[in-house]
């Protein structure tokens, strides 16, 4: 290791030798890109504010658009910009004029820093600067930006171009000089042309859920460009892009390579990111699959370029963080694989991409020290960035590859913005080399990796102690990147036929209430099967359960809360333990895809954690305004009996949030679920009473709504209503609570959650890729079934046409069918009454000669299938965008401008949630201000309330303003008390001590 050592210290140092102090032209301050990479570098305040001004640039329509954006970005009060900002907006705050040339000049050196990164709009617009390349000694390999693909329209355009490229180049390259230097390699002959895919192209539903379907759809489309590429002796590089594709894309790349038709090819490659913690095994499996199939491949091995996604992603979902949390676990695990790669040159050939001469001083010493010559490995760099490295080793005599972009600018910006994040990171050895001027002795030393666990915030739950609770956390959804997480949830899934069929009772004060009418409950995916049977609760009944409630109210009420809460921390844990079964039984009984499904769960999971915190959190007297010699404490108590009226759509996790708040709360619970989803709420309750939730406090009254439902609602002994349905019964309990019957001992408080009009706004800055896919998944999610989807969304008309096209063509590419198979992404609508329904509302829209853009026709299959169902130009006040269909129905507006957008948003009855995607921070102020919605979602999907993150729940005609999963929902459930005792005593107060 020291001889190793010693020799990567020597080529290091000639490589700087070689650089001849030169920087790379970003760098240079002489460039207008060179001064706002050394400002971005000096103000974190500005390259936040800069790189989001470089990513909404390219939509920007106009010197108008420019100047306000400029003006929100880069002129905001607090703000310093550097020199060559200040020159290209003197004069801006002169009036319309000097902005539209400021704006101009911003145009004009934006467009140029882009070019620095991207080689150019199109192939045929490259050939020159590859040809330069070829002249300077240097190849490339070229890559399409524009890879985010939303539908299979814009994958099938997307492989065309990539046919024209291989076609197109291949024919240029007919006409170039052979070069033995970058033509030829240990082993003889290699393409001239060398181009990079990114295999989420491929297919837009491209999810490792389905992770066989995935493979395959996308080898359709890949397959017969590897076959071109053999024909026109073109290499294939497949790009690795972030965590959740990584395992996709490597089993996509050895399918494709294992087809016969790609036999005796050798020309093709992959990419492993050293940053990445499973990079040393994932290269290992290359290897062993290479040695295996007798093949020879080519491995990229890069740092990698989504860092920072993918830290904050992880944090975000509670998982382990999947990549090196600092940059020397990065270098050294690139150290490693490279030694790795050479070693194994008989099945790899390697290509060391980096910019960092350290690492590549270790690979050139590791290539002389397992015997590999110079033209048996590459160096592959960056275009525009490194030119001094570039330079240097060409003149050493390696062959030099440069990843070379090629693109529009409006998909290219995602790239040039990870470029300049890169360039601009503490971290970056470019920045710390030129820009820092860092010690070369410093920068070739070697990395320093330290112990560290990984980045995340809860794999297995802590213990939790009743008189010191952990702090609360999420319960982090399923990651099905795992494939042992998809083979345990597959497992569930294929068991859950053994566990159907049974018959389920009412339970009042722990026995079961036999001998009702008998409900069957039927999988909506088939119409056929049934999940269980369940013997309904009379009003009789009813009566009974809210008596047995009010018997025990008292003991229940005067138990510690501590207790209460071990009750839930208890059933937190069983659900915890039985979570796949309980997704499974969800996916055939209300019709739940697998993440839907399991985001179900895990929210029933979080409300026993969340709750059970928070009335420990309550149950200490909280003191009051401090006066001398008297004491003032507020404290809470059960108001009395409860009863819990429950929704199908979330049938565990609003189900056990309405059983439980209550409960942990010290109200005596009567829970009715809805009777499409008694069988999991069945479950829910055999589970509560193993957690030790005593029967005199719980009791189970499932029964029909008109019946059950409303006498409960009605009983005098009911102190308090929780709701979450539809707005006609939510406002027939409002009226009905606010009767006063005959012996009632106090106010009905209800608490009441019902649905919406859901409206996203796609502003004309708006990212479209980001919005298409946040509009599908609000409106379609579970198959439109929930409070919070999306019904409504209103367009600015510059982005208008561009939004629907892409959307109508995303909703044709969308999975639907029985939800549980892994690819399906639309199920069923949850019974018969619901389909016919939304059947006649699109019925209606047709007879009423509304444009349906897409859907619209019946599913002719078994099971209770609705189309997923654009309607686009809607009128704002049509009734389309007015009543709430709960379905796979989207109603697509236009807005003359964003004023008229907001006026639209508002203009119905509900207000529950809502959404803007916009690149503009004044609108977005606007929106935090103006939209009127209890939950407001901005750059994101609006569906998928977090417990304790963003507590739910609307106001107007979507609910009492109650926030389910916030620090205020359990007061509905508590009357407070305030205590008040005179300590003075014969002029003697206590906490004021002795007198002079």
């Amino acid at each position: 290791m020291a001889s190793l050592e010693d020799r990567l210290q020597h080529i290091g140092n000639d490589l700087f030798a070689r650089m001849k102090g030169n920087k790379p032209g970003v760098f240079d301050k002489a460039w207008w890109n060179g001064q706002i990479l050394e400002w971005a570098m000096k103000d974190p305040a500005f390259k936040t504010e800069m790189f989001r001004f470089v990513d909404v640039f390219p939509v920007l329509d106009g010197p108008d658009e420019i100047g306000r954006h400029i003006r929100e970005y880069l002129m905001r009060p607090g703000l310093s910009a550097p020199t060559a900002i200040k020159l290209a907006l003197k004069g801006a705050n002169l009036g319309k004029l000097a902005m539209k040339v400021a704006a101009g000049q911003i145009e004009k050196n934006m467009t140029g820093m882009a070019r620095t990164f991207i080689a150019g709009t199109t192939a045929a617009d490259t050939i020159d600067t590859l040809a330069t390349m070829r002249r300077d000694r240097m190849t490339f390999t070229v890559d399409l930006l524009g890879e985010a693909v939303v539908s299979e329209t814009e994958a099938d355009a997307y492989a065309l171009r990539y046919r024209d490229l291989i076609t197109g180049l291949a024919a240029r390259a007919e006409d170039w000089q052979p070069d033995p230097l970058l033509d030829r390699d240990d082993q003889g002959p290699i393409p001239q042309v060398n181009v990079s895919i990114k295999a989420s192209a491929m297919y837009s539903q491209f999810d490792p859920l389905d992770f066989d379907g995935s493979v395959q759809r996308a080898a359709n489309r890949l397959l017969p460009l590897f076959e071109l590429a053999r024909a026109r002796n073109v290499f294939l590089n497949l790009d690795m892009e972030q965590h959740a594709l990584k395992d996709l894309t490597l089993a996509l790349f050895k399918h494709v390579m294992s087809h016969p038709a790609m036999d005796g090819w050798d020309h093709a490659g992959v990419v492993i990111q050293a940053y990445h913690r499973q990079a040393e095994a994932d290269l290992q499996d290359i290897i062993k699959w290479a040695r295996k199939a007798k093949k020879r491949v080519t491995i990229r091995l890069v740092k990698g370029a989504y860092w920072d996604y993918e830290t904050v992603h992880a944090q975000q979902e509670g998982w382990p963080c999947p990549v090196w949390l600092d940059k020397a676990d990065s270098d050294a695990c690139f150290e490693r694989c490279a030694a790795t790669m050479l070693a194994n040159h008989k099945y790899i050939r390697s290509a060391i991409g980096s910019h960092n001469v350290r690492s590549l001083a270790h690979a050139i010493a590791t290539a002389e020290k397992h015997g590999v010559p110079q033209s048996g490995y590459e160096i592959q760099c960056l275009y525009g960035m490194a030119e001094p490295i570039k330079a240097a080793a060409v003149e050493r005599g390696h062959r030099v590859r440069v990843y070379t972009p090629v693109g529009e600018l409006i998909p290219g910006m995602a790239y040039l913005v990870r470029r300049l994040l890169e360039n601009t990171s503490n971290q970056s050895w470019l920045r710390q080399g030129f820009a820092e001027g860092r010690p070369i002795a410093e920068l070739l030393a070697p990395p320093n990796p330290k112990n560290r666990g990984p980045l995340l915030r809860r794999i297995q739950p802590p213990k939790t102690s009743i008189d010191a609770p952990e702090p609360f956390a999420n319960e982090p959804l399923r990651d099905f990147v795992d494939p042992a997480t998809r083979d345990a949830f597959q497992r569930a899934i294929d068991a859950t036929p053994k566990t159907l069929g049974k018959t389920w009772h009412p339970i009042i004060d722990g026995k079961p209430v036999k001998g009702g009418e008998p409900l069957q409950s039927i999988d909506p995916a088939d119409g056929a099967t049934v999940i269980g049977t369940v013997q309904l609760a009379t009003e009789a009944d009813a009566d009974r359960a809210v008596a047995a409630a009010k018997a025990y109210f008292p003991t229940w009420r005067d138990t510690p809360a501590r207790d209460r809460a071990k009750c839930l921390f208890d059933l937190a844990a069983r659900m915890r333990a039985d979570r796949d079964t309980l997704a499974a039984l969800m996916v055939r009984e209300v019709g739940k895809p697998w993440r839907q499904a399991d985001a179900d769960v895990v929210e029933a999971i979080d409300f026993c954690e969340y709750y059970a915190r928070e009335m420990l959190r309550l149950d200490v007297p909280r003191p009051m305004q401090h006066i001398p010699g008297e004491t003032n404490h507020l404290s809470y108590r059960g108001r009395g009996v409860a009863v819990a009226i429950a929704p199908w759509n979330f049938p565990l996790a609003i189900w056990t949030g309405l059983v439980t708040a209550p409960l942990v709360a010290g109200n005596t619970v009567v829970a009715k679920p809805a009777e499409q989803s008694m069988i999991i709420a069945a479950r829910m309750i055999e589970h509560a009473y193993a957690a030790g939730i005593p029967p005199g406090a719980l009791h189970f009254v499932p029964g029909r709504g008109e019946t059950v439902g409303a006498r409960l609602v009605a009983h005098p002994d009911v102190a308090t209503v929780a709701f979450t349905g539809s707005r006609d019964v939510g406002l027939a309990i409002w009226k009905q609570a606010g009767v006063t019957h005959p012996g009632q001992r106090q106010l009905k408080r209800v608490v009441c959650e019902m649905g919406g009009k859901n409206a996203l706004i796609v502003d004309s800055d708006a990212d479209l890729d980001e919005a298409v896919h946040g509009v599908m998944y609000s409106a379609f999610g579970y198959s439109g079934q929930k409070c919070s989807a999306c019904s409504r969304v209103i367009v600015l008309r510059e982005q208008y046409d561009a939004f629907v096209d892409r959307l109508v063509e995303a909703v044709k590419s969308t999975v639907t069918g029985d939800p549980s198979h892994p690819a399906t992404a639309i199920g069923p609508v949850i019974d018969a009454t619901a389909q016919r329904r939304l059947l006649d509302v699109i019925a209606d829209a047709r007879h009423r000669e509304v444009r349906i853009a897409v859907g619209g026709e019946a599913i002719r299959r078994p099971g209770y299938y609705v189309p997923p169902t654009v309607f686009v130009d809607v009128h704002p006040r049509d009734t389309l965008a007015q009543d709430e269909h709960f379905g796979p129905l989207l109603a697509i507006i236009r807005a003359d401008d964003f004023d008229h957008a907001i006026e639209i948003a508002n203009g119905t009855a509900y207000a529950l949630t809502g959404g803007l995607y916009s690149r503009s921070p004044s609108r977005i102020e606007r929106a935090r201000a103006e939209l009127a919605v209890g939950n407001l979602y901005i750059n994101r999907s609006i569906t998928g309330a977090i417990v304790g993150r963003q507590p739910f729940g609307g106001f107007a005609m979507s609910g009492g303003g109650t926030k389910a999963g916030g620090p205020d929902y359990l007061l509905q459930f508590l009357d407070p008390r305030t205590v008040t005792e005179n300590t003075l005593r014969r002029g003697f107060a206590p906490e004021e001590g002795q007198g002079n």
